[in-house]
């Protein structure tokens, strides 16, 4: 025989997982304020890298050397102020605590507002404003990143349509040729690190499906099983009796089940303990389920007693199938539990009729165990 399909838990699901608190905790915030910093401190070099390339074409006369100064200044200034309000907790406030749209829509206009004061090196900004873009959609809803989009698209429109400011893209002397290669080179490389980035955060989210996935499983499961023994508990066990009483009158083929109970059980739990008692009945559960089939369904009905559901079975071969698992259990070394111990079963096996609903079926099982121990238990008696 096959065991059966219902796995046995050895501890609770409910002390592996961990619910998900409605506010931050104290760790959470932590966290997020070191990846903040870290967001900032890349957000910082980048505007630093961009005035760089910036101070190139100052060299080459193409622009004041004002400019990557005043660049850095105010591309270090909205990091400081974001920073501030990280430190400070205020972004905790929010849904979105990393203020990706508004620190979005600062930066492209930046970005804007230096393409019209300096439009001769205006490819620095015009370039910079997809990595911003692309940045901040990875985190943005659709309606932030709508709303970002707008005020670029506004932007932008403003700047080409109601301004005659010459954009350029200097390629003419060899500071100016590098620089316009770096400006490139580095938005090229700002690109494949969002995608990476992008790739990585796709990857934990896969796995955090995959864990929550589990996690609602093995709750699933844990509400279906009796905690103490590993079988289906009494409202699992019901539940599959309609559907099997229903499943064998679809299908027109036989359906038996079996009422099991321990005998003589409260004298072991007076003689022996609780914890005793708990031990046999796990046992005995085990044992049951190492010798039945991988279609019945087994559950404890209440305290000592069990419900075996069989499927495709005929009233006499399910005597025979209990007669069987009698003697398995019967045969069994109780005294590993307890020196001298001795464990026994009874019970009652029935097969479904026609007029039959859940509780007269069941009614007649418990009749029929009553009568095995009416006539000294350890045996099995049919209906």
């Amino acid at each position: 025989m096959g065991t059966a399909a219902s796995p046995f838990l050895t501890g609770s699901v409910a002390g592996e997982l961990e619910a998900a608190p409605l506010e931050p905790t104290t760790d959470a915030r932590s966290r997020r304020a070191r990846q903040r910093r870290q967001i900032q401190g890349m957000i910082a070099v980048s505007y630093l890298l961009d005035a760089g390339v910036l101070a190139i074409y100052a060299s080459a006369g193409i622009v004041s050397q004002i400019i990557p100064a005043a660049y850095a200044a105010a591309g270090l200034l909205s990091v400081a102020n974001y920073l501030v309000l990280s430190e400070t907790g205020i972004n905790d406030r929010f849904r979105d605590h990393y203020l990706v749209a508004p620190q979005s829509a600062v930066s492209m206009m930046i970005m804007l507002a230096f393409t019209y004061i300096a439009p001769a090196v205006g490819v620095v900004f015009l370039c910079s404003l997809f990595t911003v873009f692309g940045f901040g959609s990875l985190r943005s809803a659709l309606q932030q990143t709508a709303t970002v989009w707008t005020i670029t698209a506004l932007g932008l429109a403003s700047l080409f349509l109601l301004t005659d400011k010459p954009i350029s893209m200097p390629v003419d002397g060899h500071l100016e040729r590098l620089a316009t290669m770096l400006v490139f080179v580095m938005n090229i490389g700002r690109c494949m690190f969002l995608g990476m980035f992008s790739s990585s955060v796709s990857q934990s989210l896969y796995l955090s499906r995959l864990k929550l996935k589990d996690a609602y499983r093995r709750i699933e499961e844990l509400a279906e099983l009796d905690e103490l023994t590993g079988s289906f508990n009494r409202r699992c066990i019901m539940r599959l009796l309609d559907e099997e009483i229903e499943r064998a009158r679809e299908t027109e083929k036989p359906c038996s089940i079996a009422l099991i109970d321990l005998d003589w059980f409260k004298r072991i739990n007076d003689t022996c303990g609780h914890p005793v008692g708990d031990e046999v009945l796990r046992t005995f559960a085990i044992t049951i389920f190492a010798n039945i089939r991988p279609a019945d369904r087994f559950g404890r009905y209440g305290g000592e007693e069990f419900l075996l559901l069989l499927p495709d079975t005929h009233g006499d071969d399910a005597g025979r199938i209990l007669d069987r698992l009698r003697m398995i259990v019967a045969d069994l070394d109780w005294s590993a539990i307890s020196p001298g111990m001795r464990v026994t079963m009874s019970a009652g096996a029935t097969a479904l009729r026609d007029s039959d609903n859940a509780d007269t079926f069941l009614a007649r099982a418990d009749r029929a165990l009553y009568f095995a121990k009416s006539q000294g238990r350890n045996r099995i008696a049919t209906s």
